[in-house]
């Protein structure tokens, strides 16, 4: 499920605010941070356990910070079997998909880019965790900053959206429809370069490739996750994507090679010209010279001429060969059938 893989938990378990009178749950905003609070929650499956009381702080600056009061027990003895056990961030995206076969009907994938998990151990008695926001390729306006930005992410940069994208975000929907995946293969960009290592050409932009180093980006005590592509749902497959994906550069290879297939049709109607201007050069040759050699040569050689002609004359019907009368007072007409 999609709540599965999108969260801010700074502690997720199976919490029931009813069971108790003293629990809470309080949250206050004053425009450039969100908290929220936990106050005496007790789980619901073990209620001897005790009280927790925590906190979340969302920073509109992308800080978040994670503070932990009341930590009764180590959270790696908190049972899961009712509810998962989860401390950290998550998020996710949903790529649609229509089946051909099957009409007016879609099918949802879900894709978790990215994750924070936190070391449960190390979460106790008055506690806190700050993550401090990693710089990303959405933020790149320019085709010549996102392909030589040096971040955490393999930022590629796309035309025909006019946008800088490692391909796994909230847009991706979008980033696969437009073919920017084959696109930024070669993540090529002209680069105007103002370095003036030729005074001579310092006005001619040069053509500059940079190499984008893969890292995976981590917060203050948390490991972090590369993004990834993998579905969370076990009914949910990548193969329309990667369908999508590679049926592209089969496309482009086509289209690569469309000039031969182009010059072999130009040839082709060349040389059926050719051999219609030579027929009719020689019908007239023929038409006025009717005793030159040619023309005797033809015309000995005339369709009407050739044996198997002589049988197509009668097509359908028995062919009849008058033969000399043998008698003054009896003829003979011998008929043959046309095989």
């Amino acid at each position: 499920m999609l709540t599965a893989t999108q969260y801010i938990a700074p502690l997720m378990a199976n919490f029931d605010p009813s069971v108790s009178r003293n629990s809470t749950v309080i949250y206050f905003d004053n425009g450039t941070a969100l908290v929220v609070q936990w106050d005496h929650v007790h789980l619901q499956d073990n209620y001897n356990l005790g009280s927790f009381t925590f906190q979340a702080t969302l920073h509109n600056t992308g800080r978040i910070v994670f503070a932990y009061k009341e930590v009764p027990v180590d959270l790696s003895l908190i049972s899961s079997v009712n509810h998962p056990v989860k401390v950290g961030l998550s998020d996710a995206f949903v790529v649609v998909h229509k089946i051909q076969q099957i009409p007016n009907v879609r099918r949802r994938t879900i894709y978790e880019y990215h994750r924070v998990e936190l070391t449960k151990t190390k979460i106790t008695n008055f506690t806190a965790v700050e993550m401090m926001p990693l710089a990303t390729c959405l933020q790149f306006t320019s085709c010549g900053e996102c392909i030589s930005s040096q971040i955490n992410f393999n930022c590629s940069w796309c035309h025909r959206l006019n946008r800088c994208s490692s391909g796994f975000d909230r847009h991706r929907q979008d980033w696969v429809d437009n073919s920017c995946p084959d696109e930024t293969k070669d993540k090529m960009c002209d680069i105007v370069d103002t370095t003036h290592l030729y005074p001579s050409t310092a006005s001619t932009a040069s053509r500059t490739t940079a190499r984008i180093r893969e890292a995976t980006g981590g917060a203050t005590g948390s490991t972090a996750q590369s993004p990834t592509s993998v579905p969370t749902e076990d009914d949910t497959k990548i193969a329309l994507h990667l369908r999508d994906t590679q049926a592209l550069p089969a496309e482009s290879s086509v289209d690569r090679k469309s000039p031969p297939l182009h010059t072999g049709l130009i040839l082709g109607i060349l040389l059926v010209t050719l051999v219609m201007v030579g027929g009719v050069l020689i019908t007239v040759y023929v038409y006025h010279h009717p005793t030159s050699a040619a023309s005797l040569f033809l015309i000995e050689r005339r369709p009407s001429r050739w044996p198997a002609m002589k049988f197509r004359r009668g097509s359908g019907h028995p062919a009849y060969a008058e033969v000399e009368p043998v008698g003054p007072e009896k003829e003979i007409f011998m008929e043959s059938d046309q095989c």
